[in-house]
């Protein structure tokens, strides 16, 4: 009999991580498969999404001054609804909410602290362009009780989970625990997530770049030299470099995972600090990429590193391959 290849749902795997830790009770498992069914109802929505009256704007902004679009709100509260009455967590905070979001009093409380983006991309859902979802997950810093700001303002590095769900030609749930990264394609005959990347690694170099170009004459001048150099002719440093951008970081970011090579939301003279999350983008992504093995940097230091201020901070980020992000950073500190 030849080989087969080992049937592993994203629950199952759960629960055999959860045995290597004795001393567990089960709450941070509950909050895993919590996060998996929200997972499911959102991407339930977002596969016939042009079938429903679900596309189309609201008529209000987020906090970050975006337009809301119907299938953002769903997700929202899809996401908060799962995962207010576990138990499992203290607060949470939303990329769509200017303050976080308590657990309801008739629920109880745990030890966790889960920040999340409900639907990344979503300009894009309009133009059936891959959206996603992207979580974050910390342990609570106050006592007992209702968790409070404090619990959601930790530096990334605190970080003890983190992962996206990517809509796209098939659905994935990518995450990590600290043990390497590993995905799960979502099989719809059955409604199951299974093991189909597993323990991911990305490329200590790459060959792709992928940022929006379109921003090049706002840029400094370190910024504008590196993307130069990413496209003069070398062969013996594999140049030049293929720009892919779709405008979603979940899946831009999911294909220098896989492929290698850099991602990049540089601030410039518009956006000093850059458009895109700390706390909803930059420091879960930056998470998986470190666990996989990549580099991440605001230009000056780790991402994982920063002290956030507030729950709507914008940073510069880089993610990538170890040697890339590397190369990078040597431009925008003006060494190369």
């Amino acid at each position: 009999m030849s080989a087969t290849k080992k049937f592993m749902t994203l629950e199952r795997f759960i629960n055999e991580q959860e045995q290597m830790h004795p001393s567990a009770t089960g709450a941070f498992s509950g909050l895993l498969h919590d996060l998996s069914l929200a997972a499911k109802l959102v991407w339930r929505e977002v596969s016939k999404a042009g079938l429903v009256n679900i596309l189309g704007i609201t008529d209000r902004m987020n906090v970050s001054g975006d337009v809301v679009k119907k299938l953002d709100e769903f997700a929202d509260e899809t996401v908060y609804k799962a995962m207010d009455h576990g138990g499992h967590l203290c607060v949470m905070a939303s990329e769509e909410n200017e303050d976080i979001l308590h657990i309801p009093d008739n629920y109880p409380t745990g030890k966790y602290v889960l920040l999340y983006d409900p639907l990344d991309g979503s300009s894009n859902i309009d133009a059936n362009i891959t959206i996603g979802s992207i979580f974050s997950v910390y342990r609570r810093v106050t006592e007992s009780g209702k968790g409070t700001l404090e619990d959601c303002l930790q530096p990334g590095s605190n970080q003890v989970a983190a992962g996206y769900i990517i809509y796209g030609s098939s659905t994935m749930f990518v995450y990590s625990t600290g043990r390497g990264v590993h995905g799960f394609t979502l099989d719809p005959s059955v409604g199951e997530f299974l093991l189909s990347h597993e323990s991911i690694t990305i490329p200590k170099k790459g060959k792709i770049y992928s940022l929006n170009e379109g921003n090049f004459c706002n840029w400094d001048e370190g910024m504008k030299r590196y993307v130069q150099y990413l496209k003069e002719q070398d062969k013996a440093t594999n140049r030049p470099y293929s720009l892919r951008y779709i405008g979603t970081m979940v899946g831009d970011a999911h294909r220098t995972l896989l492929y290698g090579g850099i991602f990049a939301y540089p601030g410039d003279k518009k956006n000093p600090e850059g458009k895109l999350r700390l706390m909803y983008e930059c420091n879960p992504m930056a998470f998986i990429f470190e666990q996989a093995g990549g580099k991440t940097s605001n230009g000056k230091q780790r991402i994982l590193d920063v002290q956030p201020t507030s729950l709507h901070q914008h940073t510069p980020v880089f993610l990538g391959s170890e040697e890339d992000v590397k190369l990078c950073e040597e431009f925008l500190q003006g060494k190369r």
